[in-house]
């Protein structure tokens, strides 16, 4: 009896001994606190991740400073066109009911813009029928604003072509990823992470260049259409003008 008490004893001082032995050579408690700091300063500069995306990313490249450049010249070019003058039809119409259409005209010129321009070919043509009269200044409003919608196909066909761009980089990715899989005849992370890199860079710089030339069309052809609806309305008054009575 007193042995087996003893072999007791000793079987749970060795329990014991273990455990605490567990609990000295456990490993410290992880802060997680401290691994998400970590983990958010493991960042890939951007250079570095469009350079990823292959030879693809040069004429993405390329288009986005074509479709910067147009933007702004465009924009300062629609910016100098759409100023009016309000008091344009006012500040002439003593000179034509006068008869002095050459001071008409020499206000016209001196505003060198659209609108100028166009109520000018107005004045040139008095003399002739109404219909006459109002198909000239049509002529010449037309002629306007085709000069304003100068280049705007081109980032009509950079917010198309750039997606395009980005899809064909995908297609080369994925062919990557396989040929890398059946070259080493793996298929872990570090065999078509390049290929993946690819694919998604490609992707995401066609969106990107495409979003920003299709905002950059439609922004500044909403401009040209405030200018060619402006012109309309100079146009107008100016027929109200015509129509008159002569003093």
């Amino acid at each position: 009896m007193l042995n087996i008490l003893l072999q007791i004893t000793s079987g749970v001082a060795d329990t014991a001994n273990k455990a605490a032995q567990a609990v000295t050579t456990a490993p410290p408690p992880v802060d997680l606190n401290k691994a998400a700091q970590k983990a958010t300063e493991v960042s890939v500069p951007l250079g570095d991740l469009a350079l990823k995306g292959g030879w693809i990313m040069i004429p993405l490249l390329l288009f986005l400073l074509i479709a910067l450049f147009f933007a702004v010249e465009r924009l300062m070019a629609i910016s100098k066109a759409s100023k009016f003058n309000r008091t344009l039809i006012l500040s002439i119409r003593d000179s034509i009911m006068n008869g002095q259409l050459e001071s008409a005209r020499n206000q016209c010129r001196a505003l060198n813009s659209p609108q100028g321009r166009m109520i000018e070919s107005g004045i040139n043509a008095i003399g002739r029928k109404t219909d006459e009269i109002e198909k000239e200044m049509e002529k010449t409003g037309r002629y306007e604003i085709g000069k304003l919608e100068r280049n705007m196909s081109i980032i009509s066909l950079i917010a198309r072509l750039a997606p395009m761009f980005g899809f064909v980089g995908t297609i080369f990715g994925v062919i990557k990823i396989f040929f890398n899989i059946a070259l080493q005849d793996n298929i872990s992370i570090s065999v078509i992470s390049s290929g993946l890199y690819e694919k998604m860079v490609t992707s995401a710089g066609g969106l990107i260049v495409g979003l920003i030339a299709f905002a950059c069309y439609h922004m500044l052809n909403s401009w040209i259409d405030r200018t060619a609806h402006k012109l309309e309305s100079s146009s107008m008054e100016f027929m109200k003008l015509m129509h008159e009575p002569a003093k």
